[in-house]
């Protein structure tokens, strides 16, 4: 029911891709490169600096939603239209599956939201892409881990490079500082808005849902906690309609869907939130 295409034809990334691979290959090989080079404890912490003040500018989430236009992932090497598209697909295909769950479907139209960053021209490798936590070994399970980790300064830290590095066993994942980008970014908005009623559930699958080498590699058990695995189950239900909703030619028609999930934006993130 929720693939359009043959599952082993999705997250299919080529090592050291050539123009042979195609330019979207090596567009997906160079936004790693240049994020597992840069993302470190110091960047991240300094993200948190420039970002977590919301004074960037103040909109409504479906606003924020309609600039998505003019983003297009460059870590996905799945879909080349803009991201407002998946947006609508993944809200769509949870709708169909779990129609009782309107606080679901309004989570997946806006998991993404947090790429707005891309238009304050952050380069997307500390926007898009799958996310891993810094400050503690990289784990094999992230994608390119042999061929683009050299250059991070944090590969050979004393402390970050040991398996738990500045964290404990089982301290939880909301104790682990994670790679920046547009999850952390739009959970972080969301919990700094007063009127947002989502369940932690939703902000749960914001904030982890590219977490990729956890919800997928089953690995960094070794960090969660009790929540974090009863929260597992939703994250890896979501996985599911974020990958496989995808589809280049099969586009929604967003205005016909636009009513619905207004009435939403307006049941459970109301008014105009801070960015």
């Amino acid at each position: 029911m929720l693939q359009t295409k043959d599952p082993t034809n999705f997250r299919v990334y080529v090592e050291q891709p050539t123009k042979d691979d195609g330019i979207i290959a090596q567009r997906v090989f160079n936004t790693y490169k240049q994020m597992h080079t840069h993302q470190c404890v110091d960047f991240v912490r300094k993200q948190y600096d420039r970002w977590l003040k919301f004074d960037h500018t103040r909109l409504p989430m479906y606003e924020v939603l309609e600039k998505l236009n003019a983003v297009v992932d460059e870590s996905d090497p799945d879909v080349d239209v803009p991201n407002i598209y998946h947006a609508f697909q993944t809200a769509e295909g949870l709708r169909k599956e779990y129609p009782d769950q309107d606080w679901l479907h309004l989570t997946g139209l806006i998991h993404d939201c947090g790429k707005f960053l891309a238009l304050y021209d952050e380069p997307q490798w500390c926007v898009v892409g799958d996310t891993f936590p810094v400050g503690c070994q990289f784990s094999d399970k992230i994608v390119y881990r042999t061929s683009t980790y050299e250059n991070n300064p944090d590969l050979n830290d004393d402390i970050y490079s040991t398996k738990y590095g500045m964290y404990s066993p089982n301290c939880g994942l909301e104790k682990c500082m994670m790679s920046w980008g547009h999850d952390e970014y739009l959970y972080r908005v969301l919990k700094n808005h007063s009127t947002c009623t989502l369940p932690d559930e939703a902000l749960y699958i914001i904030r982890y849902h590219s977490f990729y080498p956890w919800h997928t590699g089953n690995d960094y058990m070794y960090l969660c906690n009790e929540k974090d695995l009863d929260m597992l189950e939703w994250v890896r239900r979501f996985q599911k309609f974020d990958l496989y909703t995808k589809d280049d030619h099969d586009l929604p028609n967003i205005d016909e869907l636009k009513p619905y999930y207004l009435s939403l934006i307006d049941k459970y993130i109301p008014g105009i939130l801070a960015w």
